[in-house]
């Protein structure tokens, strides 16, 4: 079998025209990728969260844990908390106590 170098396939044997370029073009905008689970994740997610300008706000609430209330404290008490902690009210604690201790950097 005998070859000279050039493929079958290969571009440069075959003469360009104006068909191959608009071809192209259509390919180009037919073939964009669109991420289906993304856009259904989103409408999913819209469902979960809802419209945030329908809802009330929500007046800021007193913190549940004394602004005195020590790390000592919280782990020397077997009693429960009297009601729910939030955890953004938790974590803003701890990371207090762990700035001081300089366990936080």
């Amino acid at each position: 079998m005998e070859t000279n170098g050039t493929t079958p396939n290969s571009h440069e044997s075959q003469p360009s025209n104006g068909s191959e370029i608009s071809s192209k073009e259509k390919r180009t905008e037919k073939d964009v990728f669109v991420n289906h689970a993304e856009i259904a994740w989103h409408e999913m997610r819209k469902e979960w969260v809802g419209d945030a300008s329908h809802k009330p706000r929500r007046a800021p609430r007193e913190p549940i844990m004394s602004l005195t209330t020590t790390y000592e404290d919280l782990l020397l008490s077997s009693e429960p908390f009297q009601q729910p902690i939030p955890l953004a009210e938790m974590v803003d604690f701890l990371v207090d106590i762990w700035l001081e201790e300089g366990l936080y950097d």
